[in-house]
This record gives structure tokens, C-alpha cells and sequence, in this order.
């Protein structure tokens, strides 16, 4: 199949553009075909978004809903489908898949609900006869850069804001996950969403992406991906004045206190470090537990384990799918060899597996290590595998300590039966999301998503706080006195 760049509502041959392939990472099978856009095919695109906005801004925002209601419900329709056409690009579980492809469908009520909403604010003036109000206004055309884990999820969490908001949007997906694009925009083309208020433009980064940030017209750009990425990304939108929306990585963990139910934690803990093969950003790579349950929690983990099956995400049975590419599976696999050098304890895994049936996929065993310190390599650097560590520490104040210890800031997680414990991990860990007595991962639409330190730059995705990343407050002030008056100065 070969997929081409969506611009202004078609679906346009750019024949002279160098294409790559999409490959299934469960088995190598060939795919698809994208183009590798350069700058124009992206100047292309912002033109069409550009004159498109004008209009599409004066569309009220209840009907600019209605596209996403019909959106939902195609999405919906498709659940099934999409679901496998996620699993087959991607790799994750089908049951997994499922899940993202759901997540999109909430998204699209949630935002269409905005649009009956989209509230401001209306306040007292200082001065008489006269009123004042904010309301939230688009910003123009702003350009996506989504990664390939949640090739449509984390699409729906940017796109349908903005969209709500009566901005336009150019939309580059991963090289990896094309696909879930190109259904998506099959999707934009059913409702009828009015021409250049959805583009997707395929291609790299460094050449697709670095236009979007360049371009004069592109107001805002929301990025999701690694953090040393979106630190480029902040330079280079900070110099060319963009507002810029950055979700990165994380170094998320789960600490387990001595009152834990440990049968709930080795749940958690292995759904949330296994799930997607650990590629979430969300992703438990570190277990924080107290000195008293260690021994228990490291035999339950390690009988767990021996459970989870290993293969291709469309198998119903198979609960741990490939992980992306070639360069994945070796990244994964030198953390564990750093790990090893640095003294950690492999307790299992830490194998890339390429015999038959694993040997035309990307395929890295389940690995946990134990008698890891906080600061050595694999308890500091994202992974993005399934690889988990194992702290020991002796109280809260050390787990806090320890959870906090690293760059990232996403998501924490505390297993804990006393209140007093619970209260005060919620208060002290430093991430932007936290769970009590549940995994690290399993974020809800309606809340806001994003983190701290190196995992954000104060922006979120997801729930009303979305918006503040596609709308600029307007502050209006009405003045019916029928004489000039100076605030500050005529207030007496």
C-alpha cells in the first residue's frame, strides 16, 4: 500500500519524493510505503491550513463539535479494524491496541463536549458602568509531532483540542506508524471535515519536523517523544517564538511499602513494566521496595513472569508483543549490559530473542534486576524496554527521596494500607501524575497528562488543560459609561 501526504482534504502524489517502508515488527511483513516530504510539501500544507482557519474559526463551536461526534463514532464503527491495524505497525497487543483505539474514541466526546463549553470568565470591573470578560480564542495553525507507541491516541489528545478550539493543523506521525495517520485521515475525509483543517504530512524530524517548528504561520507545535528530541525542539521553537508543548520521557516507579498488598502490587508492577513491552512513557522501569518485603515481592515477580507470554500482539494469547525496530531491541539490550557491569543482579531475561518463532521480529525477554543502586545507569536513564530494576530502601522518606531522584518527573506510583503514608507520598513525589495502589500507567482522558523536570515544559496534554495549549486568553473590556475612564487612575 502506498500512503500519501493528506493536504487540504485530498490525498496528494508527490511523485518525486523518496519513499521508505513500514514494516510489522512482530514478523518484517512489508506493510506500507510513505514519502520522506521535505520543506515544501510542509509549506504546502500550512498554506491550505492557513486560509482554511479563517473560516473554520468562525464556524461556532458547538458545530466544529459535531465533526468530532461523527469522528468518534467512525472511530468507533472501525474499533475492530483500527485496533489491527495499530498491532500490525506498532506491535502492541491487540488487546492493548484496543484499549489506545478507545482511548481516541473518548477523546473525540470528551472535546466535543468543549465545544458547548470552552468557558472563560467574567469578572467585576474596578470602574463604573463597565464590564469585563475573557474568553479563549484559537491561535491559528499549529503543527503535531507524534511518536510511534501511541500512533493514535496521543494523536487524538493533540488534534481534537485543537480542533474544538477552531484551530487547523498539520499532523507528522512517526515513520514507524503511518498507518493509524492514514485511517485517521480516511476518517477526516467520511465526516466531511471542511478541506485543510486536517493535514498529515510524512517524513523525518529532522526535515518535516524542523519545517513545522521554522515556519512563520505555525503558531504552536506540540511534541511528544524523547526528551533529548524535545530539548531541540524547545531550542529551536524558543528562537522562532512558537509556543511549544513538550511530553517527553520518564524514569517512572513504583515504590512498595512493608504494608503493601504484595499479590496487587506484582500485578500492577508487571503491567506496568511489560505492557507495550515497556515502551510507555508512563513505563514502571523502577520498583522503589521496602527491606522488609523485598525478598517476597522479587519471588512473586519472578513467578509472574514465568507466565507472561512472548509474540505477535494479534495472538489473543500473547501478552507481551516486539518491541519497534532493530535499534530498539540493541538500545534495550546495552542498558542491560550496563546493568550488569555496573553490579545490578539479573534475576531473568536480559536476552535479545532471535531463534525461530522469534527470528523475523524484534522480540527482548521480560528482564528484572535486583540490588540496583539509585544511581546507576538503569535506575537514571529511560530504557523504554521491558527491563525493571529493584530498589531496596528502608522507609518513605527514602522512597520519596529515591523516586525523586532522577530527571524525569511523569508518573509515581505508592502501594501502601495506611493513609497517613499514602497522604504524604501524594503530597512529596514530584511527578505530574501519581496512583495510589495501582500501576504507573493508566492515565484517564479527563485529566490532565504531563509531567515535571525533564518529562515537561508545563503544558498537558488531555482533559480542560488541553486547551490551554491550542486557545490565547482575550481579555475584553466593555465600557457603557459614555465618558473615558482610566482604570487605576479614575477609580476613586
Amino acid at each position: 500500500m502506498e500512503i500519501k501526504n493528506y493536504i487540504g482534504g485530498k490525498w496528494v502524489t508527490h511523485s518525486h519524493l523518496q519513499s521508505i517502508a513500514v514494516t510489522n515488527p512482530a514478523n518484517g511483513e512489508h506493510l506500507a510505503t510513505i514519502p520522506l516530504s521535505t520543506a515544501n510539501e510542509v509549506t504546502e500544507a500550512v498554506a491550505v491550513a492557513k486560509a482554511a482557519q479563517k473560516s473554520w474559526a468562525l464556524v461556532p463551536a458547538p458545530k466544529r463539535a459535531d465533526y468530532l461526534y461523527a469522528i468518534g463514532q467512525k472511530m468507533k464503527d472501525k474499533k475492530e479494524y483500527l485496533a489491527t491495524v495499530l498491532t500490525k505497525e506498532m506491535g502492541k497487543v491487540i488487546e492493548e491496541a484496543r484499549g489506545e483505539v478507545q482511548e481516541g474514541i473518548d477523546m473525540a466526546y470528551y472535546m466535543a463536549g468543549e465545544g458547548r463549553r470552552l468557558f472563560g470568565e467574567t469578572t467585576p470591573s474596578e470602574l463604573a458602568n463597565k464590564f469585563a470578560m475573557s474568553v479563549r480564542a484559537p491561535i491559528g495553525v499549529v503543527g503535531l509531532i507524534t511518536p510511534w507507541n501511541f500512533p493514535v491516541a496521543i494523536a487524538t489528545w493533540k488534534s481534537f483540542p485543537a480542533i474544538v478550539a477552531g484551530n487547523t493543523f498539520i499532523w507528522k506521525p512517526s515513520n514507524e506508524t503511518p498507518m493509524m495517520a492514514y485511517e485517521m485521515g480516511k476518517i477526516f475525509e467520511e465526516v466531511g471535515l471542511p478541506e485543510g483543517v486536517a493535514n498529515i504530512v510524512f517524513g523525518t524530524g529532522p526535515t518535516v519536523g524542523t519545517a513545522l517548528i521554522e515556519h512563520p504561520d505555525v503558531k504552536v507545535i506540540s511534541f511528544t517523544g524523547s526528551t533529548s528530541t524535545g530539548s531541540k525542539v524547545a531550542e529551536l521553537g524558543g528562537k522562532h517564538l512558537k509556543k511549544i508543548s513538550l511530553e517527553m520521557g520518564g524514569k517512572n516507579a513504583v515504590i512498595v511499602m512493608d504494608d503493601a498488598d504484595l499479590q496487587l502490587a506484582t500485578e500492577a508492577i508487571l503491567w506496568s513494566a511489560f505492557g507495550t513491552a515497556g515502551q510507555r512513557c508512563t513505563a514502571c522501569s523502577r520498583v522503589i521496595v521496602h527491606k522488609d518485603v523485598r525478598e517476597e515481592l522479587e519471588n512473586r515477580l519472578l513467578e509472574a513472569m514465568q507466565f507472561l507470554t512472548i509474540g505477535d500482539g494479534l495472538d489473543e494469547t500473547v501478552k507481551i508483543g516486539p518491541v519497534i525496530n532493530r535499534a530498539a531491541l540493541e538500545k534495550i539490550n546495552h542498558y542491560v549490559q550496563i546493568g550488569k557491569q555496573e553490579g545490578a543482579t539479573l534475576l531473568t531475561g536480559g536476552k535479545i530473542l532471535n531463534e525461530a518463532p522469534y527470528d523475523k521480529g524484534f522480540y527482548y525477554e521480560p528482564t528484572l534486576f535486583t540490588n540496583v543502586k539509585p544511581h546507576m545507569i538503569i535506575a537514571q536513564e529511560e530504557i523504554f524496554g521491558p527491563v525493571v530494576s529493584l530498589i531496596e530502601v528502608a522507609n518513605l522518606e527514602e522512597a520519596i527521596e529515591v523516586n525523586n531522584g532522577v530527571k524525569f518527573g511523569l508518573s509515581s506510583s505508592i502501594f501502601s494500607q495506611n493513609v497517613n503514608t499514602i497522604f504524604r507520598a501524594q503530597r512529596d513525589l514530584d511527578t505530574g501524575i501519581v496512583y495510589i495502589n495501582a500501576g504507573t500507567t493508566g492515565a484517564e482522558i479527563h485529566l490532565p497528562f504531563g509531567g515535571t523536570k525533564g518529562t515537561g515544559n508545563g503544558h498537558r496534554d488531555s482533559g480542560v488543560a488541553a486547551l490551554d495549549v491550542y486557545t490565547e486568553w482575550k481579555s475584553i473590556y466593555v465600557d457603557y459609561s459614555g465618558k473615558l475612564q482610566r482604570a487605576q487612575i479614575d477609580t476613586k
